[in-house]
């Protein structure tokens, strides 16, 4: 991969991509492999540095990308969850449900296939400034220390929470956010994903284990706030007593956009990924739906390339179709979380009582809604069944205590 040079931004390019993870590369390769003339600028020296992701990803998402198995550090088929007061039930199922892949790894291994297909990357590339004009796109970049001067007919947006950008455009900006951090620690006797509820220790969202190989994990947090804090409490807790022996690597932190962008289109340019808010408010997870929103950008901007037409009246469908295609998702999630962050410990502790004692838990993990990437289909499937089963206390508890 290249890094800037005074000579190489004199290309004039049909598509750039600003920002090189996961959804970001997978648009610069498949534009690349349809014939266009594509640049990603990055301002990493190379994509797979300072990532913070746990890597759980369905087998589906996993084999969309269309990269190796070799990245795929663990196979997951189940996942306990742990109340308050440390009760918790297992949900497991027959068949895989998630891979754990090593997000560096496969963050590179997406990048590297992009560039197999003809895109070309500058590393070490900050974007300082993105100029739309009448039949361009100027981008003003930082390469190695050098201010540089990119030319492209389009322009997507991948660069993750970093609202500078899309305001100057006039997109907005996207109000609320959590924190996400996460290390690797040596463990013992940990075998399958641990998730952890508590608001002592994960205020408004959960903390998690989620193992890595046999003698190392995942410890995270996501927080409003504070979350490298919270996650060295979540380390010092009775959670991790026995479980977690020694930390390995830095604590490393990410913002988690909650909502989506007012406007993720414009003249010449598209919004993917959690520039966009293609985010699960649920947990927090941005490949999968980032992943829809590049492949559905790629197909739009595909054929506006083509017929030469880039006004943002003809780019205005992306927005419509990835909002169809997710919009409900991330709003039912996004209620979901915020119900569930007005709870106290003991509202939480008796959400689980009735879980662990209705036989809730096992009929909706057979339900034919259960689906990993499609939480509402789930929660949806709960609020039916709860018009003939007990579950309905679990809705009428959230609904009550949310409001108390």
């Amino acid at each position: 991969m290249q890094t800037g040079s005074a000579k190489l931004p004199s290309q004039f390019y049909d598509v750039i991509v600003v920002g090189a993870g996961p959804a970001g590369n997978y648009a610069a390769g498949e534009l690349a492999s349809l014939g266009h003339k594509v640049a990603v600028l990055e301002q990493k020296e190379t994509p797979d540095i300072g990532i913070c992701c746990t890597g759980i990803i369905s087998p589906e998402c996993f084999d969309s990308f269309g990269v190796t198995p070799e990245v795929i550090l663990t196979r997951a088929n189940s996942a306990k969850f742990f109340s308050p007061s440390g009760k918790s039930f297992r949900l497991k199922t027959e068949k895989v449900q998630a891979y754990v892949v090593d997000s560096a790894y496969f963050n590179l291994a997406i990048a590297a296939r992009a560039k197999a297909q003809g895109a070309t990357y500058f590393l070490s590339s900050r974007v300082s400034d993105v100029a739309i004009k009448k039949d361009e796109v100027q981008i003003e970049a930082l390469c190695l220390r050098q201010k540089e001067l990119f030319k492209t007919r389009a322009v997507i947006l991948a660069t993750g929470f970093k609202p500078e950008l899309t305001q100057s455009l006039g997109m907005g900006k996207i109000k609320h956010f959590l924190i996400g951090a996460q290390a690797v620690v040596k463990t013992k006797s940990i075998d399958e994903i641990e998730v952890y509820f508590s608001q002592e220790v994960a205020p408004g969202f959960f903390a998690w284990l989620v193992p890595i190989s046999a003698d190392k994990a995942l410890a995270g947090v996501i927080s409003p706030y504070h979350a490298g804090l919270y996650l060295k409490k979540f380390l010092a807790s009775s959670f991790c007593q026995g479980k977690v022996v020694g930390d390995e690597a830095e604590i490393r932190q990410k913002v988690i956009p909650l909502g989506t962008l007012p406007r993720t289109y414009g003249d010449r340019v598209l919004v993917i990924g959690d520039a966009a808010g293609q985010v699960k408010p649920t947990t927090g997870g941005g490949i999968y739906f980032g992943h829809l929103g590049a492949k559905i950008a790629t197909e739009v901007l595909g054929d506006a390339l083509n017929t030469d037409d880039l006004t943002a009246a003809r780019l205005s469908c992306y927005q419509r179709q990835w909002r169809t295609k997710i919009g409900r998702e991330i709003r039912l999630g996004y209620w979901v979380r915020q119900a569930y962050a007005r709870l106290n410990d003991r509202q939480v502790e008796r959400i689980f009582n009735f879980l662990d004692s209705g036989g809730v838990t096992k009929a909706l993990l057979n339900s034919p809604n259960f689906f990993f990437d499609w939480h509402s289909r789930l929660i949806l499937a709960g609020l039916k069944y709860s018009l003939v089963h007990p579950l309905r206390k679990i809705w009428y508890l959230l609904s009550r205590e949310a409001g108390s």
